[in-house]
């Protein structure tokens, strides 16, 4: 595959990387001083930028045919209209708060968690913290927040919101600390015990060969998907 590059801080360094032992290329690579390229020489996008440029980003994907992986948060509150404009244009997407295929196996198992433990919301409190890098944006994570709505879709929870909880709404911590690559954690309180369920990245490898594995799967598709049809969960 052709590839290119929107972003090229970390992530899309270590995306590079795995794409070229995979035998992919790099034809470009985009980043806040990039002034112009043509996104037609691609034959697929990988997106990792800033919450500012994400939008952006898609829409020239979506607008010239170019299917785009994007694992950029803090930009959701645009998803539905990137989402109309994909579908307008008869568009290839996936769009995943985290890749890792560690993190995909996380999220399913924290929702049936949450069935078992609704029943016992009345004796035990439910919260959740991430651990990020100190360069992250955006707080909480959106790994942080999917969690979070896996919790609340299968519990009597309404929302979640930063730092604060009551008895329907599920309180996200977020904490920035060195480079930690990522770490995410849902804890189940009682005055006899704790249950905790946690996900711990070790470096940033995981997350950039399921970007690459994405972006495999989806170069010959048209349509909207997430890492569950990527990975058959």
């Amino acid at each position: 595959m052709k590839i290119a590059l929107l972003g090229y801080g970390r992530m899309g360094k270590a995306i590079e990387k795995i794409a070229i032992e995979r035998g992919h290329e790099i034809v470009f690579r985009v980043d806040l001083n990039t002034k112009e390229y043509d996104i037609t020489e691609a034959d697929i996008a990988i997106d990792f930028s800033i919450p500012t440029a994400a939008v952006g980003n898609l829409t020239t994907c979506f607008t010239n045919g170019v299917p785009v992986v994007s694992g950029t948060t803090g930009w959701l509150d645009q998803y539905d209209k990137m989402i109309e404009l994909c579908n307008s244009n008869n568009g290839s997407f996936i769009y995943a708060s985290n890749f890792s295929l560690g993190v995909n196996l996380f999220f399913e198992i924290n929702k049936k968690v949450a069935q078992i433990m609704n029943p016992m919301l009345n004796t035990y409190s439910v919260a959740s913290e991430e651990l990020h890098h100190t360069k992250k944006l955006d707080a909480p994570s959106g790994t942080a927040i999917t969690i979070a709505e896996g919790v609340i879709e299968n519990t009597d929870l309404e929302d979640w919101k930063l730092y604060e909880g009551d008895k329907k709404t599920l309180p996200i911590t977020a904490r920035r600390i060195g480079d930690i690559p990522g770490t995410h954690s849902v804890t189940y309180h009682s005055e006899v015990d704790e249950i905790e369920i946690k996900h711990t990245a070790y470096n940033r490898q995981g997350f950039a060969l399921g970007a690459v594995v994405a972006a495999e799967w989806l170069v010959d598709k048209k349509g909207i998907y997430g890492m569950k049809d990527v990975l058959g969960l």
